[in-house]
């Protein structure tokens, strides 16, 4: 057993290690820090959305900035889609579960706002389809997905983990959420 728990271990690192080494990836985690801090300036809010792990991941990374991160400072405009559950059950049994995030953002988001997309197939019906209504709405959107970014590869930037194993890219995900956060949070702050 052992064995096995040292072989994840190295799994994970040897996946963060394709990450670093990942210049293109590392660049587009620049640019959406620069978008989220300038949509924060100009009155926006950070907005997430995904299924499962990855919905725990939105919720969590949401909760990093409305609360805090790392410091003391005034809370900063996040939400995760899908968290008011009479919401999420009233969309999904009038119109079907694939519209659960769509339609709430069609509700509350604006073209000041970025859209966070988790999905790690990039091909999840409900995050494709608040995908498109992101798009219509000229919110700027980047998907977090694995290494093949499925249907989201053509609707909207990409940070793409170089894996196609579902937890080493929820593990990127994370990571690279946290690296968001802080990076906000201190530039923001500054």
């Amino acid at each position: 057993m052992l064995t096995q728990i040292k072989s994840k271990i190295r799994n994970s690192i040897t996946v963060k290690e394709q990450v670093i080494q990942d210049d293109a990836l590392l660049s587009e985690l620049q640019t959406l820090i620069e978008a989220c801090i300038d949509s924060l300036k100009d009155g926006g809010k950070i907005i997430f959305c995904g299924n499962g792990g990855s919905f725990a991941d939105a919720q969590h990374l949401s909760a990093e900035f409305t609360a805090r991160f790392e410091r003391e400072r005034s809370s900063l405009a996040s939400v995760a889609l899908g968290t008011n559950s009479s919401t999420l059950s009233a969309i999904g049994n009038d119109y079907g579960y694939e519209y659960v995030f769509s339609r709430e953002l069609e509700s509350i988001g604006q073209d000041k706002d970025i859209f966070i997309a988790i999905s790690t197939s990039g091909n999840s019906k409900n995050v494709v389809e608040a995908v498109k209504v992101a798009n219509a709405k000229s919110i700027k959107t980047w998907g977090w997905t694995g290494q093949g970014a499925g249907k989201m590869a053509d609707m909207c930037n990409t940070l793409r983990m170089p894996s196609s194993n579902t937890a080493r890219i929820q593990e990127c995900h994370i990571m690279l959420g946290h690296i968001l956060c802080g990076a906000v949070e201190e530039l923001y702050f500054k």
